[in-house]
């Protein structure tokens, strides 16, 4: 029975090893995106088999749980991951001989993320980062041209010393509880808060610390820009949606888990408030400047995680359902954007937007794609980005957070400026070249599901919202 629960994170396991003897075999690259394609559609049906009411449970001594939180989790890496597959069908040409390892090593970046979402143990929790965080160093610097390992390196070392310090956080909190298990921490932490107040922030701060790297958060961001514009863009991509949403399912399990009663749950609910606001505010004015469209981008998702943090900040159950909608909003309308990139940017060979002038006459589809899903960001209706915001502005509302909501309403007002200028390049710039440019039919049908998802999820928002606010209720009773 234990075993079951973890079946989609084993068959992804196995997918990956066969993806790399086949590549040794000398497999093609169509044959090895479709062995990890079909890997994750296994992998996604036995996560079905999960769902329910009397499905799910606790393995491994309570280290592993599979409850309604982890699985919408689960999914949202599965699908992530299935879309990135789908958009590198013609970007590995690049990698020269190592498309095996590209997506061996993607499929155990998925494999971290899913345990991430189900571990309620730290040890189980920090195992599970660190299978995600080597994943994505070696993406990262798969390209092996100067930019690519640069930012492989750079990644590499923040990313090594947030872990430690992330560890120094976990070891404090062990200390004064004794223990490593999240459900039995938290009792311990709310029984001896007044005589150990200021360990306790201490190791507070150190977890906002370690995991605000994960998120992208200022004043935690400096690895983004550089990692985002050296790494090769489907890696970017997956860097942008799903080690986001992996650091967020571990922020909600530890802090509403471990650390959620009060008072301590006051005081590092105002800590995110502050975040949010600097983290919204630096991303959308930097972004203004950047000619780099997937420095832009990488800009843009360190504001995209100020707004998330407006969840955080409000501590009821609310917040993780608001929380919940906005990542499955936010995942499929980045992943639109960045599919577009991937394609355009690989035809254009540049990441300029200056290059981008009058590219909706040589790609209709392309264009028309990556328009719809910047101004989802953007938080225009009727898109799934406008009822995130709306979602998780509406709960803070309720929280008495109103300067956060203005905060958070001025600042999308600043994003439409960068967002709604690449729209401008593509549709009333001149083009250089008039060839019309070819999509492959895997980055289309990705593409399609993406664009497809985010118009849904803004004109038909309530099934999501519906399943959010059940899975927030596993979490937070």
């Amino acid at each position: 029975m234990e075993l079951y629960l973890i079946f989609p994170e084993l068959v992804l396991l196995l997918c990956a090893l066969l993806v790399i003897f086949s590549d040794l075999l000398g497999a093609r690259k169509e044959a090895l995106a479709g062995l990890a394609v079909l890997g994750l559609l296994i992998a996604a049906r036995l996560a079905m088999e999960l769902v329910g009411p009397d499905k799910g449970g606790v393995a491994f001594a309570g280290a592993i749980v599979v409850d309604d939180f982890a699985l919408i989790f689960k999914f949202l890496f599965l699908v992530s991951t299935l879309l990135v597959v789908l958009a590198s069908v013609e970007y590995v040409e690049r990698f020269e001989g190592v498309a095996g390892e590209y997506y061996a090593v993607l499929l155990l970046a998925c494999v971290g993320m899913m345990l991430m979402a189900s571990a309620q143990e730290f040890i189980t929790l920090y195992l599970s980062l660190e299978l995600t965080g080597i994943s994505l160093y070696t993406l990262t610097g798969l390209l092996r041209d100067a930019r690519s390992s640069e930012a492989g390196i750079k990644f590499l070392l923040l990313g090594a010393v947030s872990s430690a310090v992330l560890l120094y956080g976990i070891a404090v909190l062990f200390g004064l509880t004794g223990t490593t298990s999240l459900p039995q921490m938290a009792p311990a932490v709310a029984s001896g808060f007044q005589e150990n107040r200021l360990p306790l922030l201490l190791a507070t701060a150190l977890l906002m610390a370690g995991l605000g790297f994960k998120l992208a958060t200022v004043p935690f961001q400096m690895w983004v820009p550089d990692v985002y514009e050296g790494a090769p863009t489907p890696v970017t991509a997956f860097l942008s949606v799903a080690s986001k949403s992996a650091g967020f399912v571990v922020v909600l399990r530890v802090f509403h888990t471990a650390l959620g009663r009060d008072p301590l749950a006051a005081d590092w609910a105002a800590i995110f408030a502050g975040l949010s606001l600097a983290s919204m505010t630096l991303g959308n004015v930097v972004a203004i400047q950047q000619g780099n469209i997937k420095r832009m981008m990488g800009y843009s998702s360190i504001a995209q995680a100020g707004y998330l943090l407006v969840g955080l900040a409000v501590v009821p159950q609310s917040g993780v359902s608001g929380v919940l909608f906005f990542l499955v909003s936010y995942t499929v309308t980045n992943l639109g954007a960045f599919i577009a990139i991937i394609a355009l940017s690989d035809k254009l060979n540049s990441d300029r937007i200056s290059d981008y002038a009058g590219v909706w006459q040589r790609a209709p589809f392309l264009a028309s794609g990556l328009a719809l899903c910047l101004l989802s960001l953007t938080g225009v209706p009727p898109t799934a980005g406008f009822f995130a915001k709306l979602f998780i502005f509406n709960v803070a509302v309720q929280q008495n957070l109103l300067w956060l909501v203005v905060a958070g309403v001025l600042n999308s007002v600043v994003s439409a400026y960068f967002y709604v200028g690449v729209i401008r390049e593509m549709f009333l710039g001149a083009p250089v070249d008039r060839t019309p440019v070819a999509v492959a039919a895997p980055v289309a049908l990705a593409l399609f599901l993406a664009v497809a998802g985010t118009f849904i999820l803004g004109v038909f928002p309530g099934p999501a919202m519906s399943v959010a606010s059940a899975a927030a209720g596993s979490l937070v009773p």
